[in-house]
């Protein structure tokens, strides 16, 4: 292989990443684009959608519902059998429609809105989930045996970049108010979220044709036999997939239900406006711009992925215990508390998401990566919609804070649990340094 030919060949995997990035970065500013702007929702005579906090939390919980029941593990099946490029494009497209619903359903509202936009919101949360799962499948076969970690410590940040897009551009958008927020004003947001949408359309099918010249015979080029049914039952019996799984659940329900709610978690605790509490929060997604792809290659290079989950559950705990009981009114506690979930909210991915590969063979990864987000949805799905019932009335915020602070209790001794099967499985290497040849 020529000098020329080498280079191209080592660069095409970073170009597949950054097609792979935008779609992703287009779901997550779709998912949160009411996150700052929760408060809109804490009256139904605020929004002429007519929303309250259950109601919203029962839109927000929608992004769970079919990938709950069944709909994810199944298409996780379809990924293993049919490969990311027609699996993928189908749910990146499905995506995209249940985003079309949900915005259709905000602009012209009325007594359906709710239920049209729940629909949407089922259709949009399985294409996430599952494109979401095509490519963190595509990056670990484009990227295996190398800097796997980094690259997906990179789509974590960049996709997460989407929130935080999210968050600050929100309050901008539907400004605070005197009076009814009219639908175009609500609006708004999912507007520009439709336009990230078709971007990430565009560039999936670029990824596509290059994924298609990569691998032009078959998608998976380990060389191992099919998937077959019965792998699925060897997953499902496997301690390790529930203890990840168990992690997943715990520590990303703490994190993900506490940003849709958190202006109205962070506007009372530190009496501050919603603009400045979309600030704050924002600082999630931004810290992870730029320590996941560190500790990816961190992960990558010196190894001991399972410390760093222990560290990083221990983080977001510690962040939730100062959200709940800090002194109320002053901004100062909420800050450090979102530098501690920042960094817990890195670590424990950049850790996590590597170590699936090393425990289950190729031809189930894409199988195994669904399953645990099954399990990842399932939580969701029910945290999402006590936090919309424990936030309203007096003292909500204290009340839900005491729940993430019980997942979090959870979450670090699951990752203790994980670091014991890492010290009596070393063949596991999932403490182990990744490949030197990492760029």
């Amino acid at each position: 292989m020529t000098a020329k030919r080498k280079f191209s060949y080592r660069l095409a995997p970073w170009l597949a990443l950054a097609c792979l990035v935008v779609p992703m970065f287009a779901s997550y500013y779709y998912d949160d684009m009411f996150s700052s702007i929760s408060y809109l929702f804490e009256d139904a005579s605020l929004t002429a959608l007519g929303w309250d906090s259950a109601g919203y939390g029962l839109y927000t919980s929608g992004y769970s519902v079919l990938c709950v029941f069944g709909g994810l593990v199944v298409c996780g099946i379809l990924l293993d059998k049919w490969g990311v490029r027609i699996t993928g494009s189908l749910f990146v497209g499905l995506m995209a429609l249940g985003a079309g619903l949900v915005l259709w359903a905000l602009m012209h509202g009325g007594p359906s809105s709710l239920k049209l936009s729940y629909a949407g919101c089922m259709l949009f949360g399985l294409g996430s989930e599952i494109a979401g799962t095509a490519v963190t499948r595509s990056i670990a076969r484009w990227f295996k045996g190398g800097s796997m970690a980094l690259a997906m410590g990179l789509q974590l940040a960049i996709a997460r970049l989407g929130t935080a897009f999210a968050l600050v551009l929100a309050p901008r958008l539907v400004p605070v108010q005197e009076g009814v927020y009219s639908l175009s004003q609500t609006a708004r947001p999912a507007v520009v979220g439709m336009g990230l949408m078709a971007a990430g359309l565009i560039l999936w099918a670029i990824f596509v044709a290059m994924d298609a010249r990569r691998f032009p015979q078959r998608e998976d080029p380990s060389g191992e036999e099919s998937f077959r049914m019965k792998d699925l039952v060897k997953v499902l019996g496997n301690r390790n997939f529930w203890l990840l799984g168990l992690l997943c659940v715990l520590f990303y329900s703490s994190i993900i239900a506490f940003k849709k709610f958190a202006g109205a978690i962070l506007v009372p605790r530190f009496q501050m406006d919603a603009d400045a509490a979309g600030w704050m929060v924002s600082m999630l997604p931004f810290s992870t711009v730029i320590f996941a792809p560190l500790f990816g290659l961190m992960v990558d290079r010196k190894g001991h992925g399972t410390r760093w989950m222990v560290l990083g559950a221990a983080l977001a705990l510690i962040a939730h215990l100062l959200l709940a009981f800090a002194p109320a009114g002053v901004p100062f506690w909420g800050y450090l508390a979102m530098v501690f979930l920042g960094f817990g909210y890195s670590l424990v991915p950049a850790a996590l998401w590597p170590s699936v590969p090393k425990i289950v063979p190729d031809k189930v990864l894409g199988t195994t990566f669904a399953l645990i987000y099954w399990v990842q949805n399932l939580g969701l799905l029910s945290f999402k919609l006590l936090s919309g019932k424990l936030i309203g009335g007096e003292g909500g915020p204290v009340r839900v804070e005491l729940m993430f602070v019980l997942l979090c209790v959870l979450a670090v001794a699951t990752a203790l649990a994980f670091a014991g099967v890492s010290a009596k499985q070393p063949e596991l290497g999932l403490d182990r340094p990744a490949g030197k040849d990492l760029l």
